[in-house]
């Protein structure tokens, strides 16, 4: 060997050295022809240790090879092109490690794999980051799944990223079914995501980039608006819009909570204001009641006592029609009173608007109206005083026969909602309607629109204080210029069951 030759072979060597990994050179059967100091220093072995030696017999101490499964060996000499595998091992201060094992194939001049060069990496900070990088995406992944306020992210052309479960019910659809196909501006009404990124992107409005908690109106997958409050930020890298953030707290249930709780207190007030006005409607009825039976006595008897032709007989018959009308008004502001006593029995819904319906007298008013009835054919039974009740009926078809002004439809409809134990009838006329600005006030003592004479204003507020103490409830359902629709609930009644039915 000449000293051209030997100094090659030392340059060689000391290439192989100097590799910054450890790194041995395999023979095709994997017997170790040599390995680099690196390789020697991190193992703590000797050359003279290791060669001749089996790459799996060194690592493993095993002398079974390593599955082909797992050992890109065989293909690294099959294909004469380089192969890795990332291998987990165990320090021997017990450590997990993580390895990344590049074989690179030596070729002879004719393309020959000679040997193999393996190449040991050490990725195990590397593959640390990974897992605490892993762990803290699967984290945010559940915190964010797990919030009851609905999340969405989108990138900066407005398609949606993320969405939790909460989102999803939210609005109606699937991150799967939005990918591609919908982006944030298909969330609002039109041009409200513009207002919104308007409204994000000025520092007068919660500082740039945020958006503090703001009342919007949101479009689910039906098309169905919900109102809700949203807080939004828009998220930057180094100072460039990178992506937006919206979080979403569905007001549906609180909004129907405040209106029920506002009704309560409504419907407090007005029986505050209905007891105060009941005593002194008792006592009014109470001391007009007496004289107005003296009147009607006396004048009465004068009339008996009156020969027909008398020319003052007809004015005793106007004076006893007025006191009768005033014994009528005397009767409404008793029964307004609830002084009267009630007697609650056990009614069929359907029967009840049948016999109410027979006791208006005066049936021309009913001569160009057509009276329709949707009565359920469920048994729908409530409980409460059978005369009071047609009472609340007759106030309703009168008042509607005076909107629709003698002519129109007016129509009963019957329902019930078991589960829930309601029992539900609605009274619609074609009338004028209520103008908004009395609907307010329509329940209200002594609130009239009729012509002074024509009515007491106590029909509607005697009829909700009888719903009350029924246990039920009375509103205006629906009212325009096309007519309006009065709904009665009231609690159904469901026997109790015998002991064979509740056992089966």
């Amino acid at each position: 060997m000449n000293e051209k030759t030997i100094a090659e072979k030392d340059w060689r060597l000391r290439v192989f050295d100097s590799l910054s990994f450890p790194t041995l050179i395999l023979r095709p059967d994997k017997a170790i022809v040599a390995a680099n100091q690196k390789f020697l220093n991190n193992f703590g072995v000797q050359m003279k240790d290791i060669v001749g030696k089996s790459c799996h017999e060194v690592f493993y101490r095993s002398k079974t090879p390593c599955s082909t499964n797992v050992c890109p060996l065989p293909k690294v000499l099959a294909y004469g092109e380089g192969r890795s595998v990332l291998r987990q091992t165990i320090r021997g201060d017990g450590k997990e490690a993580w390895e990344d094992r590049v074989f690179s194939p030596i070729l002879d001049d004719q393309g020959n794999v000679i040997y193999v060069m393996e190449s040991l990496r050490d990725v195990t900070r590397i593959k640390t980051l990974e897992k605490a990088l892993e762990e803290t995406k699967e984290f945010l992944e559940k915190v964010i799944q797990s919030s009851v306020s609905a999340i969405v992210a989108a990138d900066r052309d407005g398609n949606i990223l993320i969405m939790n479960q909460a989102a999803e019910d939210l609005f109606g659809f699937s991150l799967k079914e939005a990918a591609g196909r919908k982006t944030v501006e298909d969330l609002y009404p039109a041009g409200k995501a513009k207002e919104i990124m308007r409204d994000l992107r000025d520092e007068k409005k919660g500082g740039k980039g945020k958006l503090a908690t703001t009342k919007v109106t949101i479009v689910d997958a039906r098309g169905e608006e919900i109102p809700v409050d949203i807080t939004a930020s828009i998220i930057y890298e180094g100072g460039e819009e990178l992506a937006t953030m919206g979080i979403y707290n569905d007001l549906r249930e609180r909004l129907a909570v405040e209106k029920a709780l506002k009704e309560t207190q409504g419907q407090l007030a007005q029986s505050e204001k209905l007891a105060s006005l009941g005593q002194l409607a008792a006592g009014v009825a109470h001391e007009v009641n007496n004289p107005l039976t003296g009147i009607l006595l006396y004048a009465s008897m004068a009339l008996e006592k009156m020969h027909e032709d008398d020319p003052l007989r007809e004015h005793l018959q106007y004076v006893v029609e007025d006191v009768n009308r005033c014994r009528g008004i005397v009767k409404n502001l008793l029964a307004y009173s609830r002084r009267s006593t009630t007697t609650k029995e056990i009614i069929h819904l359907n029967e009840l608007v049948d016999k109410s319906l027979n006791l208006i007298r005066d049936q021309k008013l009913f001569g160009n109206i057509v009276v329709n009835k949707e009565m359920s054919q469920e048994f729908i039974l409530i409980q409460g005083d059978k005369n009071q009740l047609a009472q609340v009926i007759v106030n309703l078809v009168m008042n509607a026969s005076a909107a629709m002004d003698g002519e129109g439809v007016l129509t009963f409809h019957t329902y019930r909602d078991k589960p829930n134990r309601k029992a539900f009838l609605e009274v619609s006329d074609t009338g004028c309607g209520i103008p908004e600005e009395n609907l307010p006030k329509i329940f209200d003592p002594f609130f009239t629109t009729k012509e002074p004479g024509k009515g007491t204003g106590l029909g509607l507020s005697t009829s909700l204080g009888i719903i009350h103490e029924s246990g039920g409830r009375i509103s205006v359902k629906e009212t325009s210029p096309q007519g309006s629709t009065f709904l009665i609930e009231l609690p159904l009644f469901v026997p109790p069951e015998t002991p064979e039915e509740s056992m089966g």
